[in-house]
């Protein structure tokens, strides 16, 4: 088997992976293959039987030929795709979803961060404040930018940090999920936090103000997807047909 399509299928295995947020511990459980082994074929550095390969591919949920494919094409002109938005834009129905038609990992930055800092958002900013957590925000998107081709969910607030915005839209492809400010609402409310109306009356007010003030900003973004009164898979369909466009080009 050659380097590159090792290589190859190595990124593809560990995209896979973390799609389905394995680690390798889970994956060698359900393969029974050892993390070691694992390890090795994720970096593109070990070999690999048929027997093997077949383990592997079942305990990922896809075939032999699938992790094989594609040998002329590397994986890595596939370019990581942000999404943005407000909370309640979709950012992470729509991002694991893209991610899955993709093949790539789901990444969400404020999840990053929190692991970064071993505290939740909230306790971030109680404790330390805006400039530690947009420290944290910048550190992390240099190392999820590492990774290699993903789909990218990017905390509601992170279009008013010029530096790490421009170098977020220069190193990937930047998208929009625009949705009107009741759909932010309800969206938030559907999943069950009901805190915005339990703690701030003028919640909604606020909610108008602050998507006022930063749609100029989103409209940095490469694309825009409009996705009041589209459901999800609607929205990937418009996403990913814009990507590959994009690609094409």
């Amino acid at each position: 088997m050659s380097v590159r399509l090792l290589t190859a299928m190595g990124r593809r295995i560990r995209g896979l992976r973390k799609a389905q947020a394995l680690t390798l511990r889970d994956l060698a459980k359900r393969s029974g293959l050892s993390e070691r082994f694992l390890s090795q074929i994720e970096a593109g550095s070990g070999n690999v039987s048929v027997a093997k390969l077949a383990a592997l591919a079942g305990a990922l949920q896809t075939t032999a030929a699938a992790l094989l494919a594609d040998e002329g094409e590397p994986e890595k002109q596939l370019p990581a795709i942000t999404l943005l938005g407000l909370r309640g834009a979709g950012k992470t129905a729509v991002g694991r979803r893209l991610a899955r038609r993709l093949r790539v990992p789901f990444v969400e930055l404020d999840r990053r961060i929190e692991e970064a800092a071993g505290l939740s958002l909230s306790e971030v900013f109680a404790i330390h404040g805006e400039a530690y957590y947009r420290r944290l925000e910048r550190e992390a998107l240099e190392r999820v930018l590492a990774e290699g081709p993903l789909v990218l969910a990017a905390g509601g607030g992170i279009v008013a940090s010029p530096s790490t915005y421009s170098r977020l839209r220069r190193a990937t492809i930047s998208i929009w999920l625009r949705a009107n400010p009741e759909d932010h609402w309800n969206r938030v409310v559907q999943q069950g936090d009901r805190r915005p109306m339990a703690d701030h009356p003028q919640a909604m007010t606020e909610l108008r103000r602050l998507l006022q003030s930063r749609e100029p900003l989103y409209a940095k973004a490469a694309h825009t997807v409009n996705t009041s009164g589209r459901d999800p898979e609607a929205i990937v369909d418009a996403v990913a047909q814009w990507v590959a466009k994009r690609r094409t080009r």
